[in-house]
């Protein structure tokens, strides 16, 4: 494996273990985790928890291919502390948002659980692959965390075995999340098994023993690469094959002419239950914390 230019944050990094049937994704976010953050005064366990979405947003989005390709991560529940939690993918954009009981969280103390935050709650993924192609997949909210949750989606709606992991750094100067996908693919070639329906198939496990050594200092490690990253956990394949990814960076679609032409869709009477005393349509935008008055 050797490359010229070296990955560090804020960009993806694909490879793939040829001889192993494996794909992955690897990813570092620094000002983009930061600029989703800033929107909002997030207190310490829900700034972890959208660190974490942030990152597996990335290494799914990054699974796909075109630049008006989008995947959608959603966590929502009727009745948990965190009643919705969402963040998208679009061509190297990224945005997400969560919204919360703040006073239920706050009895919850400092390092509160999935289930505790969620309750019986759901994660809904949808792929949008453009030419209005779409699919999705909801599974249960259950593991230790998000990541455990996104594992479950890829073996239970795609049949793909899938390993993820995901760290997160924060303090007063720092805020940096990180996290590695891999995949064992399907053996396409006609009259050989498919090897998805081989969940300890020895090329899969292996890779799961490799993998799994990744610490979380390293993937936080803003002076290591993630070449370097990768070729520690596979320096001993045949081959590994790097693929440089997107660009990152936080980006809203809102903007005040999207929202008119939201708005222009309802009934004047529903239009005027909208208007302040002032006579003014303005809408809020939760995932850029802007708000946008309608010239409508």
């Amino acid at each position: 494996m050797q490359t010229e230019i070296e990955t560090y944050s804020d960009k993806l990094l694909g490879f793939t273990l040829p001889a192993r049937n494996a794909r992955a994704r690897v990813v570092r976010l620094d000002t983009v985790v930061k600029d989703v953050l800033s929107a909002h005064d997030y207190p310490a366990p829900i700034t972890h928890l959208l660190s974490e979405a942030l990152v597996l947003g990335a290494l799914m989005g990054g699974l796909m291919k075109g630049d008006e390709a989008q995947l959608t991560m959603q966590a929502q529940t009727q009745a948990g502390v965190v009643s919705l939690l969402v963040c998208d993918y679009r061509g190297g954009t990224m945005r997400g948002y969560a919204d919360f009981d703040e006073e239920a969280l706050a009895g919850l103390g400092a390092n509160p659980s999935l289930s505790a935050l969620f309750g019986e709650g759901y994660l809904a993924v949808t792929f949008e692959t453009g030419g209005g192609r779409r699919y999705q997949g909801i599974v249960p909210l259950e593991g230790e965390t998000l990541a455990e949750a996104c594992e479950t989606y890829f073996v239970q709606s795609e049949q793909v075995p899938t390993l993820i992991k995901v760290a997160s750094r924060s303090g007063p100067d720092v805020q940096i999340a990180a996290g590695l996908l891999i995949q064992h693919l399907a053996d396409g070639e006609e009259g050989r098994e498919r090897l998805h329906v081989r969940l300890d198939h020895p090329d899969w496990e292996h890779v799961v023993t490799m993998a799994s050594t990744i610490s979380h200092d390293e993937l936080v490690d803003s002076n290591l690469s993630l070449e370097a990253l990768a070729w520690r956990l596979f320096h001993e394949e045949e081959e590994v094959r790097v693929q440089p990814g997107a660009e990152l960076k936080r980006g809203c679609r809102c903007s005040a002419e999207y929202y008119e032409t939201v708005i222009a869709r309802f009934p004047e009477a529903e239009q005027a239950a909208m208007r302040d005393e002032d006579g003014r349509i303005v809408v809020d935008c939760a995932f850029c914390s802007k708000a946008f008055e309608l010239q409508i």
